[in-house]
Parts: structure tokens; C-alpha cells; sequence
């Protein structure tokens, strides 16, 4: 018995090291950091910065080479020909500039002027050939001064060293005026070395507080500008340094206090010199890209491979003193030892792959994270959206702190309080603002409710997934039902027709529609980049669409189609390839859908076409702004083979492997090897593959399989192949428990008509029963096209199997018959305020120009014609104007009023002049009023004159902007 119970072991033991033993893991030829180039993503639209950081660290110091503009909000570009400065906190890859805190530059004279404008100041020009950069440390010389600038950091602190050409006139420039506005500071010299102080400043943080202490290696003598008493911003610091020795100069910073900066730098620099910290870093580095070992003979992957896992690295950052203290949301001091406390969440891109890659090879700063979310819900009453220094800015969309909570949770990362988590994710779902108001009342936001009304209601709907998901593993069966209910609100979005997720203006579908048009109803995308952003219901999706071969065409014509967009100018949609937009985070997804329509070598061939077409090692290598780490998730996950298309299903979808080689070292100890056998540039499809040894005809993996280690192989081929085309072998996202019936919309009728106009109705689902009431009447089933004759409110909903959408209520107004409006000069598609009649319909505008109801004209004059019908007395004429200067609207600098028998105009019977160029931060409504005393005429003409090139200190001025005229309603009494 004791001899059959030892073969039975040893056989057991032999089937579990069957698979295991005989993997080999990747090993490194030599040091990580040598395939790290900081430069990637300094040039184009990368917004990257090359300067010294750790990872995740509080600081980041680098070279300023710019002041502003869009390409210039992490500070430098590669582009560019002259430093600035060195300042100690950077943004990654963001489309909003900010930081650039505490600008020191070593020079050879006192000059207080930065030189922007081209007279003589403290910047000064260099070459590329004379700048290195590496993971946490930075080296430049200065051409006009001939000074060698090297940097290294710590978490809280940074180092300089300067090493002059000559012992005579070292100077170093303090600048607490640089970049943003300043909007309080102090600067206090404590010894012949030292100095404190704080800078308070406004940008995309409207109240960023940044508190400083530097340290000199040798004695200074500080000079300041003129200032009448005021305190000085800027400083020059004379080096007395006889035998030209080194200089260095230590800078410690906090959000909390003088104290903790100074604390900050003692506790991380101490008595350390450059050398040695600057090995510290390295070693650091080095130990975080280790967590990821690739096998490649291709160079240009290695080094497209390690920068992409670096920016992933360089942000979120921590945003908390040594001895624990922290600002939080509320602006005010807060203490913990019990995690650690960041700041820079990038959400709206992050959650997609950037958070998931942290699930997998940063699971206890995931909970770090995550309780920082929760720290911030205390703070500031709301889970973060995109949160920067205590601040909120109010940028971007969704509530996308929810799927990095519950990702994590259902993927057992636990160190949090799940109960409360859940009671912040639930908060965030409920509020009344930013159209959850809309979305809650009717599934779905209409156009003239909220901006961007398309994009935030599929965001909202994910978003709603992950928290059923999070109440269906935590036990809570109503709001499992509600929100799985919200996930499907999708569908209300869908225009059967145009088979597109679409704006319902006034229940109606947007129109004129234009997939490939740029416009208010999408985030920073089009129709073609939003429509198949459904990743918690894939399959629904699928079946709305027609089924898996129209799914799969329209895939094909978004690769296929031209790459040109309609409508308004979007700098953030790049890298195209047809319409998909891989320089933005809409797109990231969409490679992957093939396999779930049982075509995953054309996710192969798509993935690898996008992995080396879009990447490259240059500066530009990056095809769109970085957007904190997650344009190189993406680069990170694909390029090992897989992605995590729906965040929250623990599910990763397989594309293509790009390494002959690659292991994943877990912090529990685990490895997961993947290894591509006959791997080569053209051998980019799956013939077959194998995990732990056995088949896997699946094209898809679960965390668990990758967490728990293991061996995932595949056989490489030149040709597509059947490799995990079965139904039962691909992926699936799917809600089948609580159904709901999509709202009913308005297929035909204009909701501003002059005599009559028949309206018919429509449904998303062809089974569903839609039932109408005009006014207050009786609810009937719809069953013939409405004639409406008379402005009346038009009730809708719609039931299928007892279940009933939401009613949807629109406003029919009856426009005077006899008049009629003739434009001379044409408006913007995408802000066409409801079409030619739109100036005339009795339907206002409101302060967002984004909802639709205003009318736009770019770089051209308004020209309108209203026909009155017949010769009437006029006594007022009335046009309202939008000013949003930040958005190019301006007012017209002219308003003229024409009053005629005919047709014939002569000289304006009155007009306005408007000083439009005039510097405003307000949104305002501006009502020109005309008063005509009773004069007689049966036509009139308005013309208001555009601006045109935007005003010299407007933003938008660098890039050959034109200004915008806004107009609606034109009034008549």
C-alpha cells in the first residue's frame, strides 16, 4: 500500500512539473536602462519630458524649453533650440499644461528676463549632440556659457551639478514667475547657503501650492531685481567658488509646508553626493524594469519595449512628505502612515490598460492607489476624475476611478475597504451633474442637456458594468439590478439606421449626420471612434449591429476607410489608420473586437501593424500625446501578446506576440513566461499555442492564468490560420440578466414647423411596442405616422415584454408661417443650432455652445434674411451672441440691422460696434437690442462681422487661429 501511495506520488509530482520545469525565463544581456530613451514622445504631440525622476516619484526635474502652448505642457520639446531653465515638477504626456515649479539656471551674468522675446535674458541655446538623457538622470551644456548641467533625484528632492568653465561669474538664476501665473510667494535666505519659500500658483490646478527648500554646496551672495518693497520672484545667486569646484545644489520640495520640504531633502539626500545618488536611481530603475524581461534580436523593440514601460512609471506620482503628510482635496493637511498618497490620475485614459498592467506587475501600489481614491472621497466629497495637486480640474469624462477599483477587487487585490469603495463608486454613479441628471431620468443624455452627450452616455454605461460587477461579488442584489440595468443604456445611444452611436437632439437623431464629422456629441473623436465603445456588452453590441459578418465589415471599413475627419479640427485625433485614431484612448479597443466575430489573425495583423508602424524610436515615436502612461500600456500589453479590452472581466484578449521572448515577474513570486517559437517580422499570426503545456484554442487568457505563473507558447505562421475561430474558443462580453426596452426616438418630423409636420417613431428594438400622448392625453399605441398642427408636448416610451422604457417628452414649437430666414453665408455642420431655420425657431441657447442650439460661423460673417411675409411696423430687433474666448468665440466686432420693402438693401438703418478683442475669462450671452421705433419694412437683414484671426495674446494665436461667431435667436417684435 505504502509502495502504490509512493507511485501515486511521484506521478502526481511528475504531472505537476511536467509543464514547469522545462521553462526557461527571459534573461537580460545586459543593464534595462541602456534601452531606455527619454526622448521618445519630446517631439510631435508626445508631451513627454526627458528629465530625471523615480518611479512614481514626487519630483520631476527637467529642462524647460518651452512657456506654453498645447505642445508645450510638459515643458520641453525636442524642437526646440533654447533652455530655459531647470524646474522640479513635469506633467507626462497630458493635452492641459501645468508644473514646471522652482527654475534654476546656472548662467555667467545677472539677467532677471528670460529672453522669450528675443532680447537678451537668462535662457540660453543647446544642441541634442550635447544632451543625454537615462532613467533618473539628465546631462546638458549649455552652448552660449559653455556650463555642464547634470541632474538626479530621489522621490522628494533633486540634485544639480554645475560645473562652470571658469572660476569668475557663476551665477544662478531663481525665476518663481516661470510658466503659470503666480499667485503668492515667499523667498526667505535662512544662511549663506540656504533658502525656503513656496510658490502658489494658477493653471490647470486653480490652486497649486508647492513649498521649496535649496541648499548651496558653496556660499552665495543673492541679488535681487528692483521691486519697491514687493517680495522678490526671482533671485540671482553669485557662487563664490575660487577653485572652481563642482557646484550642487540640492532642492527639496512639499505640498504640505516649508518644513517638509526641508525635511523632504534631509531625509533623502542628506550628506549624498551626486554620484552616489545618481547610482541609487539607476538601481532603483533598473529594479522596476526588471519586472518585465523581454528576448528580442531586434534593438528598436528593446528600446520601443523598456521607454514604454518607464512611462508607465513616471506617473501617477506620489504627492506626500516623508513623515506622512499630505494636501488633500479639501486643500488641507492630512496624515497617514498606512499608504502611500498620490496624485496625477489621468483616468479617463489610464483605466483602459495603464491600471490593468498595474494589476499585474503593481499590485500593492494598486492599493496605494485605491486608497488614495478613497482619501480623496473624504477629502473632497467625490472619487477623482482627473485630480492634480489637491485639485479637481473638471477634465475629461465618466467616473473612471470606478473600473480601477473594481478591476483590482474582482482581481483580488483587497488591501482596501471594499464596503466603502463601493459606497464611493455608488456616489459618484448617482450625482445629478455633468448629464447623470439626464442619463438616470431618461437612459441616455440628449444633446441639448450636455456636451459631448454621446461619448460621456457609452463611458457612463461601462463604468455602471463595473460597479454591477462589484455588487454582484460583494452581494448586493439591488444595486447589482440597477446598475446592470445603467450598462445597458448603451443601446439608447444606437441609430438602427445609420448603424452608429448617435446624438439625439430634441429626440431626434443629429442630423445632418456624418460619421467621419468632429463634434460637440463626441469626446475629442467622431462616430466611427465612438460607436463600438460597448466593451462590458460586446455581444449586444454585435446583435444591435445586424450580427458578427456587419460587425465584422464595419471593423473592416474603420481600418479601411480614408483617414480624413469632417467637421471641427481636433489636434488629439492622430495616428490614424482609416478612422480608427490610435493617437487617442477611444480607439485603443477596437484591434481586438475581431476576435470576437471569430477573426482573430485579423487582430493579429492589425496589432502588428500598429505596434510597428506607430511607435518608433525618434523623438515623435509616439503617436499622440502619452496621456500618462497609458499610449505605452497599450505598447507594453500588446506587445507581449494580450490586452485587457474589458477591464472588470479579468479577461485578456490575445493579439500577437512581437518578442521572441518575454517573462512577467510578479510580486508574489510567480513568473509568467510567453515565448513565440518562429517568430519573425512576417510571421506575425497564431498558428497554434499551448499554456502549461496544453492546447489553448482560446483567444483570450484570464488574470488568474497569468497571475498564478506559468508557460503560454505559441507557434508562429506567415499566413492567417483557424487558430481559435470556433464560437466556443472566442471571447465574450454579454449582459443577459435585467433586460430593459431602449427608449423610442423620433425617425421623421421636425420638432419647428410652420403649418403642420407628420412625425413617425422609432425603436432600436424591432419587437418593441411604443406608445405616445400629446399634451396630457391618454397614452395609445403607436401604429401610424402622428400629424401634429399646433405647438403641443409629444410623450413617448416604449414596452417589450412588460418591461417599459423610460418616456421621453418633446417640445413641438409652431414657427409663424409667413416668416422665413435666408442665410447668405454658411454655418459649421457640427454646430448648425438645429438647421436654416434655427435662428428663427424660438429655441434658445444656453451658456454651453456644445448642447446644440447655437448656430456657429468660423473665420466668416453672419448674413441673414428674414422674410416678414408682408410689410408690418417693427419696434424691436434683438440677437443674442455667445462669448466663450477660451473656445475662439468672440463677439462680432460689428452688428448691423437693414430694414427694406425688398430686397434691396442700402446703409444700415443701425448698428452696434462690440471692442470683441478685449481679454475675457467669461462666459457670457450678450443680447444686441435694435430698437426701430416703428419703422415699416417687410425685410430684414442682420450682419454681424467676424473677428477673424484670433488676438495676438490669445492661445490659439500660434496656431493661425479664427475666431468663431455664436448666434441664436434673432427676436422680432
Amino acid at each position: 500500500m505504502k509502495q502504490l501511495f509512493y507511485l501515486g506520488y511521484c506521478m502526481l509530482l511528475l504531472i505537476s512539473c511536467k509543464h514547469t520545469s522545462s521553462v526557461t525565463i527571459s534573461k537580460k544581456e545586459k543593464s534595462l536602462l541602456s534601452y531606455v530613451n527619454p526622448f521618445i514622445g519630446t517631439g510631435g504631440h508626445g508631451h513627454t519630458y526627458p528629465g530625471a525622476t523615480l518611479p512614481f516619484g514626487m519630483m520631476q526635474l527637467s529642462p524647460d524649453t518651452r512657456l506654453d502652448g498645447w505642445d508645450g505642457c510638459s515643458g520641453y520639446h525636442y524642437s526646440d533650440t533654447y533652455i530655459y531653465g531647470f524646474s522640479h515638477t513635469h506633467l507626462s504626456g497630458t493635452g492641459v499644461s501645468d508644473y514646471g515649479d522652482i527654475l534654476l539656471m546656472p548662467t555667467n551674468e545677472i539677467n532677471f528676463h528670460n529672453g522669450a522675446d528675443g532680447k537678451k535674458g537668462y535662457r540660453a541655446p543647446f544642441s541634442h549632440s550635447n544632451e543625454t538623457a537615462s532613467p533618473g538622470y539628465y546631462h546638458v551644456i549649455l552652448d552660449s556659457t559653455n556650463i555642464e548641467v547634470a541632474l538626479t533625484v530621489t522621490k522628494r528632492a533633486g540634485m544639480h551639478k554645475y560645473t562652470f568653465p571658469s572660476s569668475e561669474n557663476q551665477f544662478v538664476i531663481l525665476d518663481l514667475e516661470h510658466r503659470d501665473k503666480l499667485l503668492g510667494h515667499t523667498l526667505s535666505q535662512l544662511s549663506r547657503t540656504e533658502f525656503n519659500g513656496y510658490r502658489f500658483s494658477e493653471a490647470w490646478a486653480k490652486d497649486q501650492r508647492l513649498y521649496f527648500h535649496i541648499k548651496f554646496s558653496h556660499p552665495v551672495t543673492v541679488t535681487y531685481p528692483p521691486n519697491k518693497g514687493i517680495s522678490p520672484t526671482k533671485a540671482a545667486f553669485q557662487v563664490e567658488n575660487p577653485e572652481n569646484e563642482v557646484v550642487v545644489v540640492s532642492v527639496g520640495i512639499s505640498a504640505v509646508d516649508i518644513e517638509g520640504a526641508q525635511k523632504n531633502l534631509d531625509a533623502e539626500i542628506a550628506d549624498k553626493d551626486f554620484e552616489q545618488l545618481k547610482r541609487e536611481a539607476e538601481s532603483v530603475w533598473e529594479k522596476q524594469l526588471e519586472k518585465i524581461v523581454i528576448e528580442t534580436e531586434n534593438d528598436t523593440h528593446n528600446i520601443n519595449f523598456y521607454t514604454a514601460l518607464y512611462h508607465t512609471m513616471v506617473a501617477p506620482n506620489l504627492y506626500q512628505d516623508v513623515d506622512g503628510r499630505y494636501r488633500g482635496m479639501d486643500l488641507k493637511i492630512h496624515q497617514t502612515s498606512a499608504f502611500d498618497y498620490y496624485t496625477v490620475f489621468s483616468l479617463w485614459d489610464t483605466y483602459r490598460a495603464t491600471h490593468p498592467l498595474y494589476t499585474l506587475i503593481e499590485q500593492e501600489r494598486t492599493n496605494h492607489f485605491i486608497n488614495t481614491f478613497l482619501a480623496k472621497y473624504d477629502e473632497g466629497g467625490i472619487l477623482p476624475i482627473w485630480d492634480l495637486s489637491g485639485n479637481y480640474t473638471g477634465c475629461m469624462i465618466g467616473y473612471h476611478a470606478v473600473p480601477v477599483i473594481a478591476d483590482a477587487y474582482l482581481k483580488g487585490i483587497r488591501g482596501f475597504d471594499a464596503e466603502k469603495a463601493f459606497a464611493a463608486m455608488k456616489h459618484s454613479a448617482m450625482q445629478d451633474r455633468l448629464g447623470l441628471a439626464s442619463y438616470k431620468s431618461f437612459g441616455f443624455i440628449p444633446v441639448e442637456a450636455e456636451s459631448e452627450s454621446v461619448s460621456k452616455t457609452l463611458e457612463y454605461a461601462y463604468d455602471d458594468w463595473t460597479i454591477a460587477q462589484m455588487a454582484k461579488a460583494l452581494g448586493k442584489e439591488a444595486d447589482e439590478k440597477l446598475f446592470f440595468e445603467r450598462a445597458q443604456y448603451y443601446k439608447n445611444s444606437f441609430n438602427p439606421k445609420t448603424n452608429f452611436m448617435q446624438g439625439r437632439f430634441r429626440n431626434t437623431w443629429f442630423a445632418p449626420f456624418d460619421p467621419f464629422e468632429v463634434n460637440f456629441n463626441y469626446t475629442e473623436a467622431n462616430a466611427w471612434q465612438y460607436s463600438l465603445y460597448v466593451p462590458q456588452d460586446i455581444a449586444g453590441l454585435i446583435t444591435l449591429m445586424g450580427g458578427k459578418k456587419i460587425f465584422s465589415n464595419h471593423l473592416d471599413t474603420l481600418f479601411e476607410t480614408t483617414s480624413t475627419t469632417s467637421g471641427r479640427d481636433q489636434a488629439d485625433i492622430t495616428g490614424l489608420i482609416g478612422q480608427y485614431a490610435h493617437g487617442n484612448e477611444p480607439s485603443h479597443h477596437m484591434a481586438y473586437l475581431y476576435n470576437f466575430v471569430n477573426q482573430p489573425y485579423k487582430t493579429q495583423e492589425k496589432i502588428h501593424e500598429i505596434l510597428t508602424s506607430l511607435y518608433h524610436n525618434s523623438p515623435d515615436g509616439i503617436s499622440g500625446n502619452e496621456d500618462c502612461g497609458q499610449m505605452s500600456a497599450w505598447y507594453v500589453l500588446s506587445s507581449l501578446g494580450f490586452y485587457p479590452v474589458t477591464p472588470g472581466s479579468n479577461q485578456y484578449i490575445i493579439g500577437t506576440p512581437l518578442f521572441e521572448k518575454a517573462t512577467m515577474h510578479f510580486e508574489n513570486g510567480n513568473q509568467f513566461t510567453i515565448t513565440a517559437t518562429n517568430h519573425s517580422p512576417k510571421h506575425k499570426f497564431i498558428a497554434s499555442a499551448t499554456l502549461n503545456g496544453d492546447p489553448l484554442t482560446r483567444s483570450y487568457l484570464w488574470h488568474e492564468e497569468l497571475i498564478k505563473g506559468g508557460d503560454l507558447r505559441f507557434e508562429m505562421t506567415d499566413t492567417p490560420s483557424n487558430w481559435a475561430t470556433k464560437d466556443n474558443e472566442i471571447p465574450k462580453t454579454e449582459i443577459n440578466v435585467h433586460p430593459i426596452t431602449s427608449a423610442p426616438y423620433i425617425a421623421s418630423g421636425d420638432v419647428t414647423f410652420k403649418k403642420e409636420t407628420t412625425v413617425t417613431l422609432g425603436s432600436a428594438q424591432e419587437e418593441a411596442i411604443i406608445y405616445y400622448s400629446i399634451n396630457d392625453t391618454t397614452f395609445k399605441r403607436y401604429e401610424s405616422p402622428i400629424t401634429i398642427k399646433e405647438a403641443c408636448t409629444l410623450h413617448i416610451y416604449a414596452e417589450d415584454n412588460g418591461i417599459k422604457s423610460s418616456v421621453i417628452s418633446t417640445k413641438f414649437f409652431m414657427i409663424d408661417p409667413n416668416r422665413s430666414i435666408q442665410l447668405h453665408t454658411e454655418y459649421a455642420n457640427e454646430y448648425n443650432g438645429g438647421g436654416p431655420t434655427a435662428l428663427i425657431d424660438g429655441i434658445f441657447g444656453a451658456q454651453d455652445f456644445r448642447t446644440g442650439a447655437w448656430q456657429g460661423y468660423q473665420d466668416t460673417d453672419l448674413i441673414a434674411v428674414i422674410d416678414l411675409g408682408s410689410i408690418q411696423p417693427l419696434d424691436m430687433v434683438q440677437i443674442n451672441f455667445l462669448q466663450d474666448q477660451r473656445s475662439w468665440i468672440f463677439y462680432p466686432t460689428k452688428v448691423e440691422c437693414y430694414v427694406s420693402d425688398t430686397h434691396n438693401f442700402g446703409t444700415p438703418q443701425i448698428s452696434e460696434i462690440i471692442a470683441s478683442e478685449t481679454p475675457s475669462e467669461n462666459i457670457d450671452i450678450k443680447t444686441i437690442s435694435f430698437d426701430l421705433k416703428g419703422q415699416s419694412g417687410r425685410y430684414l437683414k442682420i450682419k454681424a462681422a467676424n473677428l477673424g484671426a484670433l488676438p495676438a495674446w490669445h492661445l490659439g494665436a500660434t496656431l493661425d487661429g479664427k475666431a468663431w461667431i455664436f448666434v441664436d435667436e434673432i427676436i422680432i417684435k
